[in-house]
């Protein structure tokens, strides 16, 4: 446990303005910011993707006084506080542990966000923005002259596990873009913003038709594992602000 405490108000206040929450468009349900608000002063924060029951009841049999999510308890709208969506939230109450979420506003960020981390993590520094939602931005874009086959092993190595690449491209990739997580979904505006790469997390099967027929390269490195990055930064930035200790739940789903 760390030594140094402070009020969980302090903390909230940090990350709000670090992240831009309430500039920022994000999901209908995402309900980014405070999810749970808990009872103990803040001496050690947790990091992890998702709020599930095991990362939460891992937190807090860790001692946890602060969560911080990339994805929350609340996508599926509004819900009876019973079943498996009472049992999340139940081990917070009990414990006090509070229960924070940020989706695309920590997506986005250009210090600590998933995909400026990503990025940087392959080597690669931000030419531009790119991958755009509602009105914000949430991905990058790089130049680079590297073939595909090294970006892939750069990505495996940044992930820590395999990644896939669809072939649709040049062997050499040199407009890059990066958008974490479910960004499948991109390559079209990929290809029309003259990019020959995308590395992102998952798509879906039409993905590999849109990529080959588009002459888009394509590195799924997973949703789970490409997310991994913002929490663990954005913690840190807390722990570091205010002095306090915090630890990564790592519960992989293997997508």
């Amino acid at each position: 446990m760390s030594a140094t405490k402070t009020d969980l108000e302090s903390v909230l206040y940090f990350l709000d303005t670090t992240l831009s929450l309430p500039d920022f468009p994000d999901y209908e349900n995402a309900r980014n910011g405070i999810q749970v608000h808990g009872t103990r002063t803040i001496g050690k924060v947790g990091a992890a993707v998702d709020a599930s029951i095991q990362t939460i009841e891992g937190a807090v049999a860790d001692s946890v006084d602060l969560l911080i999510v990339h994805h929350g308890i609340y996508w599926g709208g509004l819900e009876p506080l019973t079943g498996r969506h009472y049992r999340r939230v139940e081990p917070l109450l009990r414990s006090g542990t509070a229960l924070y979420s940020a989706h695309l506003p920590l997506d986005a960020h250009p210090e600590l966000g998933n995909c400026a981390q990503l990025l940087h993590a392959l080597g690669l520094e931000p030419t531009g923005r790119f991958g755009r939602f509602a009105s914000a931005d949430i991905g990058f874009e790089a130049e680079a002259d590297v073939d595909r086959e090294e970006l892939r092993a750069r990505t495996e190595k940044a992930v820590g596990g395999p990644v896939r690449l669809i072939e649709g491209g040049p062997t050499r990739a040199r407009r890059i873009g990066v958008v974490t997580g479910g960004g499948g979904s991109f390559v079209a505006p990929a290809a029309a913003a003259g990019l020959d790469t995308l590395v992102t997390g998952e798509a879906s099967h039409h993905t590999f038709v849109e990529a080959t027929e588009l002459g888009v390269n394509v590195l799924l490195g997973g949703h789970y594992a490409t997310e991994t990055f913002g929490v663990k930064a954005l913690a840190a930035a807390v722990a570091e602000h205010f002095g306090l200790s915090w630890e990564f739940l790592d519960y992989p789903s293997g997508f």
